[in-house]
Parts: structure tokens; sequence; C-alpha cells
């Protein structure tokens, strides 16, 4: 005899946490992989990022930027100058992110 609880579904299913979709939350958005490709080489202004990357709007660069800054993965450093002078670097959890995406690369230049 079966249980009446055998296909029993919650009403509030318990959500289970993928690391990898933790790591694809982190990285976000289309342009998030270019703005990490260029901030592996140094610290880039803002200037630099979008000619750097074509067709990126400066307001989805803006959106990128701040989104990776919220996620830690890169630093937003504001100079006091005439005009202002602010420059992007990644932090150390950003660093981490080089090898993984490297990875990435070779896999895409083996398979498509």
């Amino acid at each position: 005899m079966q249980s009446s609880r055998s296909n029993y579904i919650p009403k509030n299913p318990v959500h289970i946490e993928c690391n990898i979709e933790k790591t694809l939350e982190v990285l976000g958005g289309k342009w998030a992989f270019l703005v990490l490709r260029e901030l592996f080489g140094g610290k880039k202004r803002f200037g630099e990022l979008q000619r750097a990357i074509p067709h990126v709007s400066p307001r989805a660069l803006t959106s990128t930027l701040r989104h990776l800054e919220a996620k830690g993965v890169l630093e937003r450093h504001v100079y006091p100058t005439v005009p202002v002078t602010v420059e992007y670097r990644l932090t150390p959890k950003g660093e981490d992110l080089h090898p993984i995406i490297q990875q990435m690369k070779l896999w895409a230049a083996k398979w498509t």
C-alpha cells in the first residue's frame, strides 16, 4: 500500500542553491565578461572601457559596472580632480574569475 504522501508537492518548494547559479548571478548580464576581460589587464577608466567594448551604451556599461561593484568583483576609485577621475579595478574576488573565464574561452575555441 502506497502512502498518500508519496506524490506530495509542497506549496513552497525548497530551493537548493547551486554554486554555478551563484557564479552566473555574480557575472550578471551580457557585458560583464567583456568588462572583466578588459580589467584583467589592469585598472581602466570609464572611457577606456567604453572604447574597448564596441556597441556597449554608456547606460549598459554603467549598469554592468554597478552590478559588478555590488557583487564585490570590482572597486570604483574616485579621485578629486577637475573633472573627477574614476578608475575601476578588480578585487581579489574578481581576479579569481580569471582562470574560470580562461577555461571558458578554451572550451569555446575547441567546440564552437
